[in-house]
């Protein structure tokens, strides 16, 4: 029988941290995806495991890239999910599952990944999402949270949701790390619903950030934070040149101002109250003008 998951070598860590992001459910912006390719950089991060393909993924949902060069069908690229190691700034050891969400088999994945994690001693998991909402670009980006155990739920600062949504592989992670005795919670960062087609560095920065409050992770933040510096000012000045445009981001400021930090909130579908007595522009029309306006920025 084919081994789930093969190893190139099995790293000496001590309890080291899990960071989940699994392509394929919710990742408005790409936000968690450049997450974890920054931490993958930052971390000088080497692969020392993948899960086998053909038992996780489905070819016909995410088919090969075909590289063609003259004609010539030089190479077959193939979706992975991998595991790797590296170490953050403070030498304390990480380990990263990324890659496609497996497209079957989600509960013998997650027992696998549930006995890596008790092999290397993880003691802390945390996934990596994020979700486009009403919310302005203006203001800093808020996270919500998921855990599967109540007493971690407790100590967590972020906005609590209560809905019911379908969910990805990273839920059923969570219960098995949880009954496995790792702390474990997703991390979701709120993405302005005009900006959710575009990459959107803020969320990212609100994710890592989130990261480094929560577990103590030390990596260097400066370049992403200028990236969402920048990006602020190309959205402020297009939206200012659009008294509608204007109007709806103020509307958005005004029912985020006035949200407490543990109310109640949707990941998905929330739009804010109209504005009484002003037409306001819909999201695809902003959305469609700053994806037109960033590309002539550059």
């Amino acid at each position: 029988m084919t081994e789930p998951v093969v190893f190139s070598e099995r790293p000496a860590v001590t309890r080291p941290l899990l960071i989940v992001v699994l392509s394929g459910w919710i990742d408005a912006s790409g936000a968690a995806a450049a997450a974890m390719s920054m931490l993958d950089a930052d971390l000088s991060a080497r692969q020392i495991a993948v899960f086998d393909r053909d038992l996780f993924i489905d070819y016909r949902a995410r088919r090969p890239t075909m590289e063609i060069r003259g004609g010539v069908n030089s190479r077959l690229v193939w979706p992975e999910i991998e595991l790797k190691v590296g170490r953050d700034l403070a030498g304390r050891d990480i380990l990263l599952l990324a890659g496609h969400e497996p497209d079957t088999a989600w509960n013998r994945f997650s027992e696998v990944v549930g006995d890596i994690a008790d092999e290397f001693g993880v003691t802390t998991a945390i996934g990596l999402g994020a979700y486009p909402i009403a919310t302005p670009h203006s203001r800093p980006a808020r996270l919500s949270f998921t855990t599967a155990d109540a007493s971690v739920a407790d100590r967590l600062p972020y906005l609590r949701s209560s809905i019911d949504v379908a969910a990805g592989v990273q839920a059923v992670l969570e219960h098995v790390f949880t009954d496995r005795g790792i702390e474990a919670m997703g991390l979701w960062a709120q993405v302005p619903h005009y900006v959710a087609q575009m990459t959107y560095p803020a969320a990212t920065v609100a994710l890592l950030e989130g990261l480094t409050d929560r577990t103590g992770l030390a990596v260097n933040l400066d370049a992403v934070r200028s990236e969402a510096v920048l990006q602020r000012s190309r959205i402020d000045e297009l939206v200012g040149a659009n008294p509608e445009h204007a109007a709806m981001v103020r509307h958005l400021e005004q029912v985020h101002d006035a949200a407490q930090p543990a109310d109640t909130v949707a990941p998905t579908g929330l739009t804010a109250p109209p504005l009484a007595g002003t037409e306001l522009p819909s999201a695809d029309e902003l959305a469609a003008e700053l994806e037109e306006f960033l590309r002539e920025q550059g």
